[in-house]
């Protein structure tokens, strides 16, 4: 497991990308696979007619209940997962989770029992180049990370602020 410090989280607030205001929008600069990090934001890429190749979800929204339209309008997955994931955190389940949905033909839900706000990191670190991932920018919109050497760079540099216990996932060069 990895934990994201106190002291670390406000070098966890800055866009990693582009902040949209509507998923047409973003989908019209977006390179596929998709990945999408988010209840509200795998709502919007629903209502726009995107499926993400792989979404993590927690089925809540800034830590609060899901208004009706967002469970309405996710889209539907051939396969969904259930991991833990404690607030704060990157588990190993998580990972291998998002591993294996990216490994897959068909859209992959993982539903986390936690929070999902760190999947970016992994999700990040373990697409192809050229995928995007899309995550909620509180207050903002949709961020799209358009997956490439820089950005898994800047992920690494990320990952590397949480404490990790030593045999937590190392992800490849």
């Amino acid at each position: 497991m990895a934990r994201l410090p106190e002291t670390e989280r406000d070098a966890f607030k800055d866009p990693l990308g582009k902040v949209f205001e509507s998923a047409e929008s973003l989908l019209q600069n977006a390179e596929t696979p998709i990945i999408a990090v988010g209840d509200v934001v795998l709502a919007h890429l629903g209502k726009a007619g995107c499926a993400p190749a792989v979404s993590v979800i927690d089925g809540r929204t800034q830590r609060g209940e899901l208004d009706e339209w967002v469970r309405e309008a996710r889209p539907k997955s051939a396969d969904e997962r259930r991991v833990e994931n404690p607030a704060g955190t990157i588990t190993a389940e998580l990972v291998e989770a998002i591993e294996t949905g990216l490994e897959s033909d068909e859209p992959t839900r993982i539903v986390v029992n936690g929070e999902e706000d760190l999947a970016v990191l992994p999700a990040i670190l373990l697409a192809p180049p050229g995928a995007t991932i899309v995550y909620g920018q509180p207050g903002e919109g949709m961020v799209a990370v358009p997956v490439e050497g820089a950005v898994k760079a800047t992920a690494r540099g990320l990952l590397e602020r949480l404490e990790r216990d030593p045999e937590f996932w190392e992800p490849v060069a």
